[in-house]
C-alpha cells in the first residue's frame, strides 16, 4: 500500500504571531513563515539563553508522521543513521540524502511507539515531503502534520526548572534526546529533551491553536520570570547553533555537499543495509574526502559573512558557509571547506573581508565548550 495523507493549508503565522508583535519584535519574513528575528537585541538574547533561560517560537519547522507496517523500513532507507537502534521514547539525529550523496535535509527522528515522526527544516517541507513520497515502498502512509503543531523550545540552564513548575513529570529522568509525553501548563504534548543551542533544554510540540498556544506561552513566562526568562529569536538562535559548531542547512549543507566532508560520519552508519545515496558515500569514506567543513575564529576584530572567500596556501582555499560575531568568545568565528591538507586545528588562514584579509585559525569544534 502506497498512500500519502497531506493537509494543504499552509500557515504563514504562527499561533504565537500577535504575541511577538505585542513584545516588539522584528519580523522578517523566513521559510513563508513571519518570524521573530530578534526582541531586545541578539546579543542580549543569546547571552540569556547561555546564563539563565529563553524561549524561541520554532513553530515553522516540520513535522511529518511514519505510519505503518513497512514504516522502520521506510526510515532505514531513506535516513544515513540507524532508526533500528532506537525505541520508544528516543530520538535520533539523522539526515536524509540524494543517490550522489548530497544532502537532501538534516532531520531528527522521533520513535513514538506505534510511528515514527520526522522533524524537518521548515524550508525544505515540501520538498523533503515529495523526497519521502516518492521513495515509499510496502505498507506506509506520511502524514504531513506541520499546519497541526506548535513547537516552543525553552532553552538554558534553568530551563528544567521554570519547565517543572508547570508538570508532574519528572523531566529530569528524561535523558538528552529522549522524549515523553505529558501534560504541561495542563495543556498534553511531547516534551523532548531536545534542542539546538548546546545548552540544557526542551522542546514542547503540542495543538497549533491560538488559545493553546498563548496559554502554554504564558505559563512559562510567568513560570521563569524570578530567572529572567525572555523570548529569543532566530537571530540569537543562529548565533547559539554557531558557537556549537551545529550545522544549518542551506549554509552549512545542501545537496552539493555530503556527510562525511560535513563532520557527520558520526550519524551515517555505512554498516547499515543499503540506504539511498550509501553507495557514493562508502566511496568517500574509504578515498577520504577530498575538503572537510572546518571551523575557524578570526585574529582580528571582523565578522565573516556567508561566501566570503577562505584563503590558504597563496590563493582561494574555500569560502565561509557560516559566520558571526559569538557573543561568548567576543570575536568572530565561522565554518567552511577547505581541503583536507588544510583542515587540522592549528591551521593558519585568512579569511576575505571586503577588501582586507583577515588573519584566522582552524580550531576544533565547538567553539564554545560545554
Amino acid at each position: 500500500m502506497l498512500t500519502v495523507e497531506r493537509t494543504m493549508a499552509t500557515l504563514k503565522r504562527t499561533a504565537f504571531y500577535d504575541i511577538h508583535r505585542g513584545l516588539g519584535a522584528k519580523i522578517v519574513d523566513f521559510a513563508g513563515f513571519e518570524m521573530p528575528v530578534q526582541y531586545s537585541g541578539i546579543v542580549e538574547e543569546h547571552k540569556r539563553v547561555r546564563q539563565t533561560v529563553g524561549v524561541f517560537d520554532v513553530s515553522h519547522m516540520g513535522e511529518v508522521e511514519v505510519w505503518g507496517e513497512n514504516a522502520l523500513a521506510f526510515v532505514q532507507r531513506i535516513t544515513v543513521n540507524d532508526a533500528s537502534k532506537l525505541a520508544g521514547g528516543r530520538v535520533q539525529y539523522s539526515a536524509m540524502c540524494f543517490p550522489d550523496g548530497g544532502i537532501v535535509d538534516d532531520l531528527l527522528v522521533y520513535h513514538m511507539g506505534d510511528h515514527f515522526m520526522l522533524v524537518v527544516n521548515a524550508a525544505n517541507i515540501d520538498k523533503d515531503i515529495a523526497w519521502m513520497a516518492e521513495h515509499l515502498e510496502g505498507s506506509v502512509t506520511l502524514k504531513d502534520r506541520s499546519d497541526e503543531v506548535s513547537l516552543l523550545a525553552v532553552q538554558g540552564p534553568r530551563s528544567l526548572e521554570v519547565l517543572q513548575t508547570l508538570t508532574r513529570e519528572d523531566l529530569s529522568k528524561i535523558p538528552y534526546y529522549h522524549h515523553m509525553r505529558g501534560t504541561l501548563a495542563d495543556v498534553p504534548m511531547v516534551i523532548s529533551r531536545t534542542g539546538y543551542t548546546g545548552e540544557l533544554g526542551f522542546e514542547l510540540y503540542f495543538p497549533s491553536d491560538v488559545p493553546t498556544g498563548e496559554k502554554v506561552w504564558h505559563a512559562i513566562m510567568t513560570a521563569g520570570k524570578k530567572f529572567g526568562i525572555g523570548p529569543v529569536g532566530l537571530g540569537a538562535r543562529d548565533t547559539l547553533r554557531l558557537e556549537m559548531g551545529f550545522c544549518l542547512y542551506g549554509h552549512d549543507i545542501d545537496k552539493t555537499t555530503n556527510p562525511i566532508e560535513a563532520g557527520l560520519g558520526w550519524i551515517t552508519k555505512l554498516d547499515k543495509e543499503d540506504f539511498i545515496g550509501k553507495g557514493p558515500l562508502v566511496e568517500v569514506k574509504h578515498a577520504a574526502p577530498k575538503r572537510r567543513l572546518v571551523g575557524f575564529v578570526c585574529s582580528e576584530k571582523a565578522v565573516p559573512r556567508q561566501g566570503y572567500a577562505i584563503l590558504a596556501g597563496g590563493g582561494r582555499a574555500g569560502a565561509v558557509t557560516s559566520g558571526t560575531f559569538s557573543p561568548i568568545l567576543e570575536q568572530g568565528i565561522g565554518m567552511g571547506y577547505v581541503a583536507s591538507a588544510q583542515a587540522n586545528p592549528g591551521t593558519s588562514i585568512a579569511i576575505a573581508v571586503r577588501d582586507r584579509e583577515i588573519p584566522a585559525t582552524v580550531v576544533q569544534i565547538p567553539f564554545v565548550k560545554k
